[in-house]
């Protein structure tokens, strides 16, 4: 569950990357209303000893295996509320409008992963498409099928009919370090085969950072252009092999803020997806927020505060979902997580990171304090709640 503090930040101004206006995830980014002076790209400084065709190395090792994603979906219009008024009905004498429908149509970025036409994407790019057309290098048109797509760390997998096609090589995205290179290809605004390229700025950015708690993903932060249109396109390494899927970008005149998802993240969920057209992720039904010593007083002097802290280190759990593990297993809110399994967590983060990487139904020991005592308590996750994934969905 996203923590308070995450929630506080979710007010940050953020643009999904797809072009067009397939469903609410379609975001425009905010530009700044005033031109800044541009500023050279670190692939323009000269680097002792450094080959200095890498990128273009790179980019035509992966480029034939980034495509291009065409989606479309069909839209009723609703009647206007002023025929449904019986007034109004009687004087256009029972005539009411019948709806109308209109066809929404988007552009996004994807590459394969599977020479067999396994296409990885995100979930916002497909989210609610009749068709789907993935658009290959050398101009061929595949008619695409959605394998499945989940929505908490929006990925998707596209499936095409062909074969012996080009396919991306995968890198580690666990091993990687601030200032690392970033090469990032896909096709924004329209302009397909771009290439960008920077640097890997941060890593393990939560979704709180960047402004949408509701998804599980820590993500990469890069300063590699990103625009509209990159959303599912491959975050190369200098090598080539892909480390990331670009994702989001943050707006408000902001520059050099891309993020994407984690490459072995990305894999695991387009394994499930293609596995069962499905992921379940494991789910405790707590909302909790990392303390600190600022947290601890607020909490300790607000005279409406149900919750007094005596911990200055740990998780606290804020809220517990009714009939969840949680509740069920016996957590209660102003309880501190110190460890899971023994190993200590100081942050909402890695207590949700911990549970996402549990099989459902195994359990967890949480070790915790309760008004200064010491106890643990074990508690096995279960699948995350459909209906609670559904009301995401539709606030997105």
């Amino acid at each position: 569950m996203p923590s308070t503090s995450s929630i506080r930040k979710s007010a940050t101004y953020l643009s999904l990357l797809l072009v067009g206006s397939l469903g609410t995830l379609a975001g425009t980014q905010v530009l700044p209303t005033v031109s800044l002076a541009p500023q050279p790209s670190v692939a323009q400084l000269p680097l002792p000893g450094q080959d200095p065709n890498f990128i273009a190395k790179a980019v035509e090792q992966v480029g034939p295996a980034v495509v291009r994603i065409d989606s479309a979906r069909t839209v009723q219009t609703q009647t206007p509320s002023i025929f449904r008024d019986p007034f109004f009905r009687d004087f256009f004498g029972g005539q009411v409008p019948a709806p109308r429908s209109r066809v929404e149509r988007g552009t996004g970025s994807g590459f394969i992963f599977s020479a067999d036409g396994l296409v990885m994407t995100n979930a916002h790019v497909v989210d609610g498409a009749d068709t789907v057309t993935v658009v290959l290098k050398d101009g061929r048109n595949l008619s695409g099928k959605v394998l499945g797509q989940d929505s908490l760390t929006d990925v998707a997998v596209i499936k095409v009919d062909a074969k012996d096609l080009p396919a991306v090589k995968m890198g580690d995205s666990d091993q990687l370090r601030p200032g690392e290179w970033a090469i990032a290809i896909g096709n924004p605004l329209g302009l397909d085969n771009t290439v960008t390229a920077g640097i890997i700025s941060a890593t393990g950015r939560t979704s709180g950072d960047i402004g949408v708690p509701d998804k599980r993903v820590g993500f990469i932060q890069t300063d590699a252009a990103i625009n509209p249109g990159n959303s599912g396109g491959p975050l190369l390494n200098r090598s080539g092999q892909v480390i990331g899927m670009n994702t989001a970008i943050i707006g408000g005149g902001a520059q050099g803020l891309g993020f994407a998802i984690p490459i072995q993240t990305a894999q695991r969920i387009a394994d499930q997806l293609v596995a069962k057209g499905k992921v379940d992720h494991p789910f405790l039904g707590i909302q909790m927020a990392g303390l600190t010593p600022e947290l601890k007083r607020q909490l300790n002097a607000s005279p409406g505060s149900k919750i007094q802290v005596q911990e200055d280190k740990g998780v606290l759990i804020v809220r517990v979902v009714p009939q969840s593990p949680a509740a069920q297993s016996g957590l209660q809110p102003g309880d501190v997580i110190q460890k899971i399994n023994d190993a200590e967590v100081k942050t909402a983060t890695e207590v949700q990171n911990k549970v996402e990487k549990t099989q459902i139904g195994t359990a967890l020991q949480l070790g915790i304090k309760r008004n200064g005592r010491e106890q643990t308590i074990s508690v096995k996750p279960g699948p995350f709640p459909a209906q609670v994934s559904q009301t995401r969905q539709r606030r997105r």
